[in-house]
C-alpha cells in the first residue's frame, strides 16, 4: 500500500546540479506529487561553509518508512556524499523524512521555520 510522504532536499555543493539529480532518483521510487520552491539558507552549526539549498517533495511511496530510509541513504551516496564530515558539515545531498503517512517524522521540522515553509507548499496537515 502506498504512504504519502514529504521528503526534504539540501545540498551545499553543487545543488544545482545535486538537487535535481536527487529529484530524478526520487521518481524512480515513487510518485511525486508536488515540489516546493527552493529556499537559500546559511549553515547551521558550522558557518564557514556554503549556504544551503533546499527544498522539499511531495511523494507517494510504496516502501515502509525504515525501507525509505534505507533507500535514501542509497541515493545519498550513489550522488557521492561523504558521511566522513561533520554532521552540520557540507553536503552534496542530504535526503530526509519529514513527514510519514501524514505524521510529522523530523524534529526538526519543529525548530527550523524554512522547513515549515517548504512542507507546507506541498502538504495539508490533517
Amino acid at each position: 500500500m502506498e504512504k504519502q510522504v514529504v521528503i526534504g532536499l539540501g545540498s551545499n555543493i553543487n545543488a544545482g546540479v545535486n538537487i535535481p539529480r536527487a529529484l530524478n532518483e526520487l521518481n524512480v521510487l515513487g510518485n511525486v506529487l508536488k515540489e516546493s520552491e527552493v529556499l537559500v539558507t546559511k549553515p547551521i552549526g558550522i558557518k564557514e561553509q556554503n549556504d544551503f539549498s533546499n527544498s522539499v517533495v511531495l511523494m507517494k511511496v510504496p516502501l515502509s518508512e525504515s525501507d525509505l530510509t534505507i533507500r535514501l541513504k542509497q541515493i545519498e551516496d550513489k550522488l557521492g556524499r561523504d558521511r566522513s564530515r561533520p554532521k552540520f558539515g557540507p553536503r552534496e545531498i542530504d535526503l530526509d523524512i519529514i513527514v510519514y503517512d501524514d505524521v510529522i517524522v523530523d524534529d526538526d521540522y519543529h525548530s527550523r521555520d524554512f522547513l515549515q515553509k517548504l512542507v507546507a507548499q506541498v502538504w495539508e496537515k490533517k
